[in-house]
């Protein structure tokens, strides 16, 4: 929009009013910080969203893969065929065998209930997930055979255990004798204690080499199933549909939107319900644009009338006080990104001090999943959110503006 120079002068005057005009500039000022408000928690909502979908993304999918083929009742007996055939298949970049049962465990007369993993100590020690985040102790310690484990670092809490220590872990699948099954309990000494960031997985795993494994829950030669990651985990269904048809009777394929389905269609639709309240409240801040415009043009419409009769056009005062609003808004918007990156940037720190103020933890993550508050910007989200927000800003200077054009200098002016 292209202003003339005393329609930019004019412009700049109604954006800072003189003395008598204090309460329409207070008004401005509020509506300048609704939309930075809005805009701000618009921003910071949705960045954390979108950051917690891709943290439990990146660390479910990290320890299950994409896709896993799982033995009936817990074993997979023709594993190695099943590897190969995974292995075989376009589109599959890795596939690891592993064992997965619930046990519990004992340390010092603490008791805890955990899932063990067992995994060839070399998937160990490639793994991403695991060997990134050891955080006491090393992935070195745990050999076939070595009677070495590694365990999250919320279990090792719980148990007051720590590297080095000697905690027993309890199957109930022991040997049967006549006065019924035995349950087998076997010491494992931690090498290395891992922080996932995960609660679920750093309260419960233990991790612990296949051979061990399979001695300790008498498997033999079996393993629980096959990990499989892909190229494209949103195609994973169409990847691995030649290799579900490989299975057939040996397995079941499972996906992980199948394993997880309840956690990420919560989010989205979590995502959703957010995005349109916090839209709303946007759309709530630009009405204080209309109501300052509004006061604008009453307490000017001597002013308004007066240009008028000096040559000011209907579309000239329109440009002026489209210009007027959609300057407050574009102002708010600038104002709410800037203040929406500053607190993602020190999201943890304004956690912390709002713990301490309300003598609460604000995050707690055995209820979030997460230990940590995560945060990921996507920059089209962000310019869609100040597009949205600019449009309804221009979309609010529209009324006052053409009741501004409307004005008849005669019967302004008359009694003057």
């Amino acid at each position: 929009m292209i202003l003339s120079r005393y329609e930019r002068m004019i412009a700049r005057r109604y954006l800072l009013p003189g003395r008598g005009e204090a309460f329409i500039f207070l008004v401005a000022g509020i509506s300048l910080v609704a939309v930075m408000l809005g805009v701000a928690a618009l921003v910071i909502v949705m960045s954390v969203m979108n950051g917690f979908r891709a943290e439990l993304f990146d660390k479910i999918v990290g320890l299950n893969g994409h896709a896993v083929v799982q033995g009936y009742a817990g074993q997979l007996r023709d594993w190695r065929q099943v590897l190969d055939d995974a292995r075989a298949t376009p589109g599959v970049t890795s596939a690891t065998p592993l064992i997965e049962q619930p046990l519990m465990t004992d340390f010092n007369g603490r008791t805890e209930a955990v899932i063990l993993r067992g995994m060839r100590v070399q998937d160990i020690r490639t793994n991403p997930t695991i060997r990134d985040n050891v955080v006491v102790g090393s992935l070195a310690s745990l050999t076939d055979g070595s009677g070495n484990i590694a365990v999250g670092s919320r279990l090792a809490q719980s148990l007051g255990a720590t590297v080095g220590s000697e905690i027993s872990l309890i199957s109930f699948q022991g040997v049967a004798t006549p006065m019924g099954t035995v349950p087998r309990i076997v010491s494992y000494r931690i090498g290395a204690i891992f922080e996932v960031g995960v609660y679920d997985y750093d309260k419960a795993f233990v991790i612990m080499p296949m051979a061990d494994a399979q001695t300790l829950l008498l498997m033999g030669d079996s393993v629980g199933m096959i990990e499989i990651d892909t190229v494209d985990p949103d195609r994973v269904e169409e990847i691995l549909q030649p290799l579900a048809v490989k299975v057939g009777s040996r397995g079941v394929l499972n996906d992980w939107r199948r394993l997880n389905s309840e956690i990420f269609e919560a989010l989205q639709v979590d995502r959703l319900v957010t995005f349109t309240v916090l839209s709303i409240l946007i759309l709530v801040a630009v009405f204080n644009i209309l109501s300052s415009l509004i006061m604008l043009v009453r307490a000017k419409t001597r002013d308004i009338a007066i240009l008028r009769t000096m040559g000011a056009t209907r579309q000239g005062l329109i440009r002026i006080f489209v210009t007027v609003g959609t300057t407050i808004g574009s102002l708010g918007i600038v104002a709410g990104l800037t203040l929406g990156f500053i607190l993602l940037y020190f999201r943890q720190g304004v956690l912390g001090f709002l713990g301490f103020v309300t003598g609460q933890e604000i995050w707690d993550p055995s209820m979030r999943y997460l230990t940590e508050l995560p945060s990921k910007t996507d920059p089209v989200e962000v310019a869609g959110i100040a597009l949205m927000a600019f449009v309804f800003s221009f979309l609010a200077t529209l009324y006052p503006a053409f009741k501004a054009a409307s004005t008849d200098p005669v019967q302004v002016l008359r009694y003057e």
